[in-house]
């Protein structure tokens, strides 16, 4: 056992989903009501998971304690999980001053909602990122000339390029204890399933890697509000142009990244010992102020899951999808993974989202899909959807709400991707970027905004009656620069931007983070203000 995986811990803090325990020898019943609330509140602050330590003081200092007073003590505490309705597993072991410290993993059990955290797959065409994608879900390996990746892919020419062109998500499920539940199906990409014996999910969203896809890959980063990415580099190619870009993407916008180094195998020591010098050098250069933590066991696995919400520690995988090589600590890192982002306070606001997706369902209709930004929906509720043509805003009736495909639910809760069967409204009418809202919500498009903007990267200048691609969300739509605080604006400036929608009026809101784009130009910004609203014209 390690003794020093414990050694510098920090004092235990009210808030968070940490706990330090010395021992849990003879509870009585209260202590126990007490221990199972507690386990609520922290398992209320990661969204459903949180970390106990035994053998350890409210101080942080790694005391230890011995065999009979562990064994009691995890007796206790798996009763208080279960009265708390949440399940343990153990996490890792190290040998502390006068006996042993344990590290429990406490989820909450499946009789609730599957905890969730969503994980954009991004970086380098041909790098190995829906291979990647594919060995995880569906725990075959590859054989190294496309095997895995006609298994996933949407669609045949993906298959014959072996080159994503559109945004796809894959779901791998994990059980109470750790079990990837994908593999113990008949069909691990059977989502109704993976959803109904999983107590956590992992979705990922897959992007395209190339140049000319780029447009999707931040639909893919913006739409999906991802807690994390993760970041593919061939190891015997190394760090790419669009390694860069989806990096600095990801940076903009805050996301916390992990690293996957894939094609371990193949690379020559010397070309693998270049990459991997190179790609520390980048995730340490002052743009991008990175901690690498190369996860060689169980122990980096566990330090780098917990400290990932800091956005400052960047785990490093090495992993073959041929050999299978990495892949097993890579698991158990997306098991430790806790949910970053927080939906509690969104709960509460009236119903919002914007639509990803759209199908024409035989025998159902138009269904949309796209990921609940606030509030809820249940089936029989009349929202509204738009804006269409000018800004009008219809009414429209909920039929069905599938969570995952084939899993009915009732009501489609914040934070939760979600597909609606609706009704009155033909496919061809409902583009991607609407969205769907609470009738509490003002039905009201706009055509103009004020944000505050950062360029990331122009050849030139930028002055008023510039046009770039603006994203927003779901939102893909074009948009001219009517006035500016600082004129020409260049690469690295910051500036007050009042830009205009060109073609059709767009749903924003103040605070709302967006990307635009034009040839190599990238900039990002924020909305202030949104300005000359539509009528509202809810037939």
């Amino acid at each position: 056992m390690n003794q020093d995986i414990f050694s510098n811990l920090p004092k235990e803090r009210e808030e968070g989903n940490v706990e330090y325990k010395l021992k849990l020898v003879q509870p009585s019943k209260d202590r126990l009501e007490e221990l199972a609330s507690q386990i609520r509140y922290r398992l209320a602050e990661k969204g459903g998971e949180a970390l106990y330590i035994i053998g350890v003081t409210d101080s942080g200092e790694p005391v230890g304690i011995s065999d009979a007073e562990l064994d009691l003590s995890l007796d206790n505490l798996k009763k208080a999980a279960i009265m708390a309705g949440a399940t343990m597993s153990r996490v890792r072991e190290a040998k502390g001053r006068d006996g042993r410290i344990i590290e429990l993993l406490l989820r909450r059990c499946r009789d609730q909602l599957p905890i969730q955290i969503s994980i954009v797959a991004a970086g380098q065409a041909d790098h190995g990122k829906t291979t990647t994608v594919g060995v995880l879900v569906t725990g075959e390996k590859d054989d190294g000339d496309g095997l895995v990746m006609g298994k996933i892919a949407r669609y045949k020419h993906e298959v014959i390029m072996r080159r994503t062109s559109s945004v796809a998500e894959r779901v791998m499920g994990f059980d109470e204890e750790g079990t990837v539940v994908n593999y113990l199906l008949p069909s691990p990409l059977d989502e109704a399933q993976v959803y109904l014996n999983s107590c956590k999910l992992v979705s990922f969203v897959d992007i395209g890697g190339h140049e000319r896809y780029l447009r999707t890959a931040v639909r893919g980063l913006l739409s999906y509000n991802p807690d994390y990415v993760m970041l593919v580099v061939a190891g015997n190619a190394g760090v790419s142009t669009m390694t860069r870009e989806h990096l600095g993407i990801a940076l903009s916008f805050k996301i916390p990244i992990f690293v996957v180094v894939t094609k371990a195998d193949l690379a020559p020591k010397g070309v693998l010992s270049s990459v991997m010098s190179d790609l520390m050098t980048l995730l340490k250069s002052p743009g991008v102020n990175k901690i690498p933590l190369i996860a060689k066991d169980l122990d980096d696995v566990a330090i780098s899951a917990r400290h990932m919400g800091s956005g400052r520690v960047t785990p490093v995988f090495l992993s073959s999808n041929r050999s299978g090589d990495g892949l097993f600590l890579l698991r158990k890192f997306l098991n430790l993974l806790p949910p970053r982002l927080k939906w509690e306070a969104e709960s509460a606001k009236p119903f919002l989202l914007y639509i990803d997706d759209r199908f024409n369902v035989p025998g159902v209709g138009l269904v949309v899909a796209g990921l609940v930004l606030q509030g809820s929906a249940r089936v029989g509720d009349i929202v509204k959807i738009g804006p269409f043509g000018e800004g009008d805003f219809w009414s429209t009736r909920i039929k069905s709400i599938h969570a995952k495909r084939g899993v009915y639910v009732e009501k489609a809760q914040t934070g939760r991707s979600v597909t609606f069967a609706i009704t009155d409204i033909d496919y061809n009418e409902v583009e991607k970027g609407m969205v769907m809202i609470g009738e509490e919500l003002p039905a009201i498009a706009a055509r103009e905004f004020e944000a505050e903007v950062f360029i990331l990267h122009h050849p030139t200048t930028i002055r008023v009656g510039y046009e770039a691609i603006f994203h927003i969300h779901s939102i893909k739509e074009a948009c001219r620069i009517t006035w500016t605080s600082k004129d020409p604006l260049r690469t690295g400036d910051k500036a007050l931007i009042r830009a205009a929608a060109v073609f059709h009026p767009i749903y924003i809101r103040e605070g709302d983070q967006f990307l635009f784009r034009e040839g190599r130009s990238r900039g990002i910004g924020i909305v202030t203000k949104v300005l000359q609203p539509e009528s509202v014209r809810v037939p």
